[in-house]
């Protein structure tokens, strides 16, 4: 790595050679120029020349690259576009802002592809057809607002670039990719993951309080904070950033924070979470594909869900930047030779073939309000907008006489966050949480209760089976996941414990393959007598073998928390469902199963001779009570084994 002169830049864009600049810190800019090329696959990324020798590579993963998971999209052909890089120099970041171009852009004919009205009936059918019939918690669904562009494409990304540098503050990454007829330019502001010598860290960012006029107060932050709404998708993308972080490391992954982000015209809340890995960085990279936060959960149905309701192909929208960057330490036997800084391309503008393009969406929830949601869209393209000096920018922010020490009168106003009174409404935020997630999971004594033990864990299209696997083998079991379309029945014949997981859907609909196929697993563990444990969706399909009728709730408990009754004991858990068994209430048993229900007749567990189920989600960080209440269900479930 070299320095360079800021007027290198304009020499970049004058000979149309491909190239990226990177803001990462508050004083320099990293500039990136070499070759492109496109790839078809993560796997191919490369990441070595032809003689073994390291390479750092830049690379462009458009949101079509799900196929890699099996999952749905709208194909557009989005290249996987690698920048692999033969210089990387640093420019000194006010030099160069110096030097860049800042003559505004002019805008034609601009305006969302997708009418508010039209946005706001999309919201409505998301929230009644998807939510509401048990399809997931939470769907992220964009628009996009777009305009012509006269001005030449490197000159715009420059000019863009440099109004990000000067008006954007608190972003992960600042930057301008230009390969050719493709411009991005953005300030992003979430790491959707990194690896660093080993250390996985993905930082899941929700919730967006867009600062009034005048910049934000405590008062209104604090309003912000104590949002139900806010609150629960926060938690419901940290569960799924779980399920991508108990895949690809090897201890789980450990949950820090809630933070806040900070930035010039919005604060967002967010965790830290972070994990140990041997993995490639491509491998964790595919893994991870892509945010909650603009995708939805769970994952897979979040995909087809958006394939569904967006009327256009995504690009490269909730996509990301991924450098990979060689290792300069000794690479020990097993280790990747490469690490990756990847965040997640939103609050991104895009430019090619003369048209302007701002891809924005709304994290869709049962509370969701339509015409709400149409305004959380145009909030976050006006301030990309504003941000690149497209429109008028916002009002700057006043200095908070509130938070200034008196004895220093011209020092910078304090992070809204050091007021003692937001960091602990914010700090309050885990006292709901479970413990499991949040403390270093060092290892059971002995092993564990159930040291030795096998496990089979079902997949049905909700990775909570990654987490809810990490919790088995912390208790001692040897657990490995298999997916519902996979698994053979002498593998489900040939395991001790057979643990029937979550996933979409309304469990009345014996029509699709994947629901058939839950309940052929269910009911054939029953017949052979051998330990069960069924979980969310499997759970009801159990309760129906019983007998027990199913309906949709009146609401959907798509992340919520309740203190419900188990057995006896109280438990405080995570719930991400949509229907529910339910029977008269004051009934306890029905045919040789133990009922444990509320009030109104909801059944949240049953157990019997060789199984045992549960209707919440143990494995959330909303499950407070969730590994005791593991730990005592395997047992029920493991009574004939141990006999």
């Amino acid at each position: 790595m070299t320095d360079a002169g800021p007027a290198d830049l304009i020499d970049l864009a004058a000979r149309g050679v491909p190239f990226a600049l990177i803001a990462r810190d508050a004083g320099s800019i990293e500039v990136l120029t070499g070759d492109v090329v496109d790839v078809e696959l993560l796997g191919d990324i490369p990441l070595h020349d032809a003689a073994g020798a390291p390479l750092e590579v830049l690379a462009l993963v458009p949101f079509r690259q799900v196929r890699e998971r099996g999952f749905e999209c709208h194909d557009d052909g989005a290249p996987l576009r690698c920048l692999i890089v033969r210089e990387h120099r640093v420019v000194d970041r006010e030099a160069a802002i110096a030097e860049l171009p800042s003559a505004p852009v002019p805008l034609a004919d601009p305006g969302f592809d997708i009418a508010d009205e039209e946005y706001a009936d999309i919201v409505r059918r998301v929230i009644a057809d998807e939510i509401g019939l048990g399809e997931g918690a939470n769907f992220v669904i964009r628009r996009d607002f777009t305009a012509g562009v006269t001005t030449d494409a490197a000159t715009a990304a420059l000019t863009w670039f440099r109004a990000l540098l000067e008006g954007e503050r608190g972003a992960y990454w600042t930057f301008a990719i230009v390969t050719g007829d493709h411009v991005a330019v953005g300030a992003s502001p979430e790491a959707h993951v990194s690896a660093r010598d080993g250390v996985v860290t993905m930082n899941p960012i929700s919730g967006t309080f867009r600062h009034p006029a005048g910049g934000a107060t405590i008062e209104t932050l604090t309003e912000f904070l104590e949002s139900t709404k806010e609150t629960e998708e926060l938690f419901m993308v940290v569960d799924e950033e779980l399920k991508m972080m108990s895949a690809v490391c090897s201890d789980g992954g450990r949950i820090t924070g809630p933070h806040l982000k900070e930035m010039s015209r919005l604060t967002h809340t967010e965790y830290v979470l972070r994990g140990r890995s041997r993995l490639d960085p491509r491998e964790i990279l595919r893994e991870t594909m892509f945010a909650p936060t603009v995708t939805g959960s769970p994952m897979q149905n979040a995909c087809t869900v958006i394939t569904r309701h967006e009327r256009s192909p995504r690009g490269y929208y909730s996509g990301v930047a991924a450098l990979f960057t060689p290792r300069t330490d000794a690479i020990l036997a097993g280790e990747s030779t490469h690490d990756l800084d990847a965040p997640i391309l939103i609050r991104t503008a895009y430019l090619q073939d003369g048209r302007l393009r701002v891809p924005v969406g709304a994290t869709l929830v049962r509370h969701s309000d339509p015409y709400g949601e149409v305004s959380e869209t145009h909030g976050k393209a006006a301030g990309v907008l504003g941000a690149i000096g497209a429109v008028p920018r916002d009002r700057p922010l006043e200095v908070r006489a509130d938070v200034i020490d008196e004895d220093a009168p011209t020092a910078d106003p304090l992070p809204l966050a050091d007021d003692p009174g937001i960091a602990a409404l914010l700090a309050s935020r885990n006292e709901r949480l479970a413990s499991f997630w949040l403390n270093p999971q060092h290892a059971l004594a002995g092993g564990g209760p159930f040291h030795g033990r096998s496990a089979v864990v079902v997949d049905a299209e909700d990775r909570f089976t990654t987490m809810l696997a990490h919790q088995l083998r912390h208790l001692g079991l040897n657990a490995r996941i298999i997916p519902w379309s996979a698994v053979t029945d002498d593998e489900i014949d040939a395991a001790e414990l057979v643990v029937a997981g979550p996933g979409p859907g309304d469990p009345r609909d014996p029509g699709t393959p994947r629901m058939r196929r839950m309940r052929e697993v269910v009911t054939h563990r029953r017949a052979t007598g051998r330990p069960l444990l069924a979980v969310c969706l499997s759970h009801q399909i159990l309760a129906d073998g019983f007998g027990i009728a199913l309906a949709p709730l009146d609401a959907p408990h798509q992340g919520l928390q309740k203190t419900v009754d188990v057995f006896g004991q109280s438990a405080s858990i995570g719930f991400y469902n949509t229907f529910t068994a339910r029977v008269e209430p004051g009934t306890t048993a029905v045919g040789d199963a133990e009922v444990s229900a509320d009030a109104d007749g909801d059944v949240y567990a049953l157990r019997g001779p060789g199984f045992a189920s549960i209707q919440g989600h143990l494995e959330s960080i909303l499950s407070r009570d969730g590994m005791s209440t593991l730990e005592r269900l395997v047992a029920s479930a493991l009574v004939p084994v141990q006999a």
